[in-house]
């Protein structure tokens, strides 16, 4: 069973993601940021109600700049995939899901101790440097599916 419709290349995409945003975070660290891909694929809300591929969400434009900072500057992003980012990418996109990203459609790392809300959405848990964040209650039901 898989989370959302997917080709080759969209692992590729989402295995370089998840190492640009997250290889400092060991494996656990890049399958949370692979679940917040997958989670902005699958939902029909917020800000992500338009976008229906990986592709669409990894290079979704908001305010100007992407969504993802390792799109813009990341130069891990821009480096090939490699067989183990690729096999976390296999497993977000065929259900794998698990707290504090589980349900989670924002992540960022922040100087200091994670906020409870960014940009109006609740806290919902900590994986080393990242912050983790849920959609307010009833405004994104989709995303628990």
């Amino acid at each position: 069973m898989t989370r959302v419709k997917y080709r080759s290349n969209d692992i590729d995409l989402i295995a370089r993601m998840m190492r640009a945003e997250a290889v400092g975070e060991g494996q656990q660290g890049m399958l949370m940021v692979g679940n917040v891909i997958v989670n902005r694929t699958a939902v029909d809300c917020l800000d992500f109600k338009d976008l229906r591929t990986i592709r669409d969400v990894i290079f979704h434009v908001q305010g100007g700049n992407y969504s993802f900072e390792a799109v813009q500057k990341g130069s891990l992003f821009y480096r090939p995939a490699r067989d183990v980012e690729r096999r976390l990418a296999r497993q977000v996109v065929n259900y794998w899901r698990q707290h504090p990203s589980k349900y989670a459609l924002w992540y960022f790392n922040p100087p200091a101790a994670c906020p409870p809300t960014w940009y109006g959405q609740p806290f919902s848990g900590q994986f080393k440097q990242h912050c983790y964040y849920e959609p307010e209650a009833g405004t994104c039901e989709s995303v628990y599916r």
